[in-house]
């Protein structure tokens, strides 16, 4: 009887004994976005050399993979033109430049495609405008890109005798911004 009471009393310290703490776990979440153009598409010529060139526009056709997309989140891309016209260093007056948004920007889903992604086609501004946007974020995803120029004889009046070809430029800058 001894033994039960005092095992029983061993039983009952050790319990009280026993102590609690409490640790708080965080899980903290930062934001990151990164962007990256195909290195190999780093330059895209729109060249119109022919008479339907001029007539029907030409377009560079989609660049497979031209962008790629990493965010913790929500995000939208946009791009945007160094002005509001593409310009050619030679030319003055109506030849020196040509405007921003006569040239459109299309996006499609890439071949690792951003599924809940709003693609959308822009006209080129000096502006940011908005090209692909998302709810959700998205893990080295891919976004086609075509540029396309203008049609109906629009930059019939643009060539400078002398240049060949006549060159009119602009830098695109592409941002990803968290949503």
């Amino acid at each position: 009887m001894k033994k039960i009471i005092l095992s029983s009393m061993m039983i009952a310290f050790g319990i009280a004994a026993q102590a609690q703490e409490n640790v708080t776990l965080n899980v903290k979440l930062n934001p990151i976005q990164t962007l990256v153009v195909n290195p190999a598409q780093k330059t895209v010529d729109l060249e119109y050399s022919s008479k339907d060139d001029y007539a029907n526009g030409v377009t560079s056709g989609a660049l497979t993979d031209h962008l790629s997309v990493f965010s913790t989140g929500g995000f939208a891309v946009t791009v945007k033109s160094a002005g509001t016209h593409l310009t050619n260093t030679v030319a003055s007056g109506a030849h020196g430049h040509i405007e921003a948004g006569t040239i459109q920007i299309v996006a499609s889903n890439g071949t690792d495609a951003i599924n809940s992604a709003t693609n959308n086609t822009i006209s080129l501004s000096g502006s940011e405008q908005t090209l692909v946007s998302s709810i959700y974020g998205a893990v080295d995803k891919t976004i086609n890109v075509e540029y396309k120029g203008a049609d109906a004889n629009k930059y019939i009046n643009y060539y400078v005798a002398g240049q060949e070809p006549t060159v009119y430029t602009t830098e695109l800058t592409y941002t990803i911004v968290a949503q």
